[in-house]
């Protein structure tokens, strides 16, 4: 067992449903194979446990590991492509990457990049839209599981309109999908997702053998693009002979519990109350939103019609594996829309870069705070001395005060420390030394 002794906040209550930010200026977190066995002062679990090996975290913020619900594993090498609208994009900066990625050993190197870049912004679980190379998948799932990280991914189908080497067929992807499923879906901290690149190059047949795809592996997960850029939406429409780009998915069986699609800038009031009946949940990615020119993200109406909402940093078209950077942008582009924004808080921002993923993935029995019996996925968020987050932390007015800092100032380079189930993981990244 490990006692921890740290500065600890969190968000083990909605703060959209009336909850708030729970701090312990000097907690104790006890931690016992991998979970949260016991949570207090400090001074009284101590006091109980004075044999256990004690690490303090000085300074700094404990905080949940964050959960990442929308991330391209091809694309961590075409961050910061910007100017260009969606589909222009795709075109010119991500597609061409991706094709890359049919050449195994340049996946395998990518795949390195991306887990630690991820754990390196404090980043313990996330949802991946994966490669359309069954080989660069697996690379993927092997990266994941040699450095701890939780992930949901699979591999990306697509028969129409993208380079004729990222077409599939609905056969073909659903038997390259089940390979890989039946190799990594429970595997570990693996699990497999369902993942059509977009209704806009997906045909009925294709989306049909994703439908099959989905009921046939139990427990996998749906994820797509949804409602994010209008020529994309009118595409959809004109392709499908009408109806919402949602019915697109819905139609075949793949808007459910375990469904997270990403983006939903341009919504209907009917696919807005489709997801809340469904209980679907949207990634949320503000910054890539903003680079491609694609909208304001309507959270409000989201709330209304009870669609659970969280962060995705979207690389590459998004600027940086940092949630804490997301969390800023949603809570920038929230205050933009003016009267229609939703005030958002830091204990806002917070859950919706822990507890909000860490359910709209299943795993809020698991991750998502830090209380008893969760996980203990955690970073400890400690900038060096003289940096502007060091400065503004040491005189902070109160923990809503100090969160607000770190989501301001805070970068990868603030993440001191990361575990998952307890054990630390990242380059660089060991143990601390215990107290005295």
């Amino acid at each position: 067992m490990i006692l921890y002794r740290a500065q600890v906040l969190d968000t083990p209550d909605d703060p959209f449903r009336g909850g708030g930010l729970r701090h312990d200026a000097d907690a104790g977190i006890l931690v016992d194979q991998g979970r949260i066995v016991e949570r207090g002062s400090f001074a009284h679990l101590h006091a109980r446990h004075r044999s256990v090996h004690v690490v303090a975290l000085d300074g700094g913020l404990l905080l949940p590991g964050m959960v990442d619900t929308h991330v391209h594993f091809p694309q961590v090498r075409v961050i910061g492509a910007l100017g260009m609208p969606l589909l222009e994009w795709l075109e010119r900066c991500a597609l061409p990457e991706e094709a890359r990625l049919a050449d195994v050993t340049y996946a395998r190197a990518v795949a390195a990049e991306f887990v630690t870049s991820l754990i390196a912004a404090g980043t313990t679980t996330a949802l991946v839209f994966g490669s359309h190379f069954a080989p660069a998948v697996d690379e993927l799932f092997t990266a994941a599981a040699r450095h701890g990280l939780r992930i949901t991914s699979g591999l990306i189908v697509a028969d129409r309109m993208l380079r004729p080497e990222l077409h599939t067929s609905a056969q073909r992807g659903y038997d390259e999908g089940r390979a890989l499923a039946d190799r990594w879906h429970g595997t570990g901290r693996s699990r497999y997702a369902v993942t059509p690149r977009f209704a806009l190059s997906a045909t009925d047949d294709l989306l049909e053998s994703c439908g099959q795809l989905h009921r046939d592996v139990p427990g996998s997960w749906f994820t797509s693009h949804l409602n994010e850029n209008v020529a994309e939406v009118s595409t959809v429409r004109q392709l499908f002979g009408g109806g919402t780009y949602l019915d697109c998915y819905d139609r075949h069986g793949l808007v459910g519990r375990r469904s997270v699609f990403a983006h939903n800038v341009h919504p209907t009031d009917a696919e807005l109350q489709r997801l809340g009946r469904a209980r679907a949940s949207v990634a949320h990615c503000p910054t890539s939103n903003a680079a491609l020119g694609s909208g304001l993200f309507p959270l409000d109406r989201h709330l209304a019609h009870g669609v659970g909402v969280a962060l995705g940093c979207d690389v590459g078209a998004g600027t940086g594996f940092s949630l804490f950077k997301e969390g800023l942008q949603a809570y920038l582009l929230q205050r933009v829309r003016g009267e229609e924004g939703v005030p958002l808080g830091p204990a806002h921002l917070l859950h919706l870069a822990t507890a909000a993923g860490a359910q709209a993935l299943g795993l809020r029995e698991q991750v998502g705070d830090l209380g008893v019996g969760r996980c203990f996925d955690a970073i400890w968020v400690q900038p060096a001395p003289g940096t502007p987050l060091d400065i503004g932390l040491r005189h902070a007015n109160g923990p809503d005060d100090a969160l607000a800092k770190v989501f301001t100032l805070a970068t990868s380079h603030d993440v001191a420390r990361v575990w998952i189930d307890g054990v630390p993981v990242g380059a660089g990244l060991a143990e601390p030394a215990p107290a005295a």
